[in-house]
């Protein structure tokens, strides 16, 4: 190489934007995307002893210093092939060396912050990187991955500059308070009075909360915490909450089992008919689908399921003995059992 310290990048002129793949109109969005994709493709704990890919690797972070810096890529773009001539006429930095010489690992670089180790190997002349946070905690490699090219988010900068960020604010305390309510209540949302520091907080509980649901109240608790109201629905005689669906009991007399009926069942959204056919059996569930409850924070409801339970008739009179042995005689019924 033609002057600069060792491990400096080649002062021959290259075209950058070559070697990113992107187009000189390119964003600074769009450089940044592809150096990134580039920097996982070739470097050297990706491909260890692969000396053309850790030449590529070097030569992506040189373009990505010179591109992702607006200063730099209005002097490359202006001067061209005499950029760099500029660059060391007038930008020497302490020491001798040049400010932005290129290195991925110093100051301004893309992994300014991190400790480069292990230079060369014995003589297989191949390079190793460790990656270290400058105040010497070790990070392994994945977490270095992870914070600099933000593989689920946006990426972290590695580096002093993470550290030093603001302390998260103290959460606030939660203070809970808790409000039963009927089942009637929680398929038509409802209301409650709660009591805080003497004062009388007016909370909603929306339709199809259930046993469990908490109703958040945000600066509304003592000296400004958080209030949480925990609902808690009470049993009901009629009906049994499986989530949004319900179940219920349909009693049916003798006659409607046996020869088939059309009667009414009550819901919580009202009264509906229900056709029971001939020779229904006690036991048998009918389906009435959207008559659940309302789904929480959801559109649409539940099912209802209702079960047939037949009830005999009791104290029969002689003559109602006689016949219903002559229907039973009529009858072929095989055992059940």
């Amino acid at each position: 190489m033609a002057g600069g310290r060792p491990g400096a990048p080649d002062l021959q002129y290259k075209d950058y934007y070559a070697v990113l793949g992107v187009p000189k109109t390119a964003s600074q969005t769009e450089i940044k995307k592809a150096f990134r994709k580039l920097a996982r493709q070739h470097h050297p704990d990706a491909k260890p002893g692969d000396k053309l890919s850790e030449q590529r690797f070097k030569e992506v972070n040189e373009a990505n210093e010179v591109l992702s810096a607006p200063d730099k890529r209005k002097k490359y773009d202006a001067l061209g092939a005499d950029w760099q001539a500029y660059e060391r006429s007038g930008a020497a930095g302490p020491g001798g060396g040049r400010a932005g010489s290129g290195d991925p690992f110093g100051p301004g670089g893309p992994f300014a912050g991190y400790a480069r180790s292990g230079a060369r190997s014995g003589g297989s002349g191949q390079t190793r990187y460790e990656f270290r946070t400058s105040g010497g905690g070790g990070e392994g490699f994945s977490d270095f991955f992870e914070m600099f090219f933000g593989a689920d988010g946006p990426a972290r900068q590695p580096g002093p500059t993470a550290r030093s960020a603001a302390p998260a604010p103290a959460a606030r305390t939660v203070h809970e308070a808790t409000a039963e309510i009927s089942l009637d209540e929680a398929y038509h949302g409802t209301t409650r009075l709660v009591e805080v520091d003497g004062k009388r907080l007016e909370i909603t509980i929306p339709p199809g909360a259930d046993t469990g649901t908490r109703v958040r109240l945000s600066g509304r608790g003592p000296g400004g915490d958080d209030l949480v109201v925990v609902v808690k629905q009470m049993p009901d005689a009629r009906f049994v909450r499986r989530g949004a669906d319900l179940d219920r009991d349909l009693p049916l007399t003798l006659e409607e089992a046996l020869l088939g009926a059309e009667v009414h069942v009550e819901t919580l959204k009202g009264r509906v008919s229900l056709k029971i056919p001939a020779g229904t059996q006690s036991g048998r569930t009918f389906r009435l689908t959207g008559r659940g409850m309302p789904r929480f924070k959801a559109t649409g409801h539940g099912d209802l399921f209702v079960k047939a339970k037949v009830v005999l008739p009791s104290a029969l009179s002689e003559e109602a003995v006689a016949a219903a042995t002559a229907l039973f005689r009529l009858v072929d019924q095989p055992s059940p059992r």
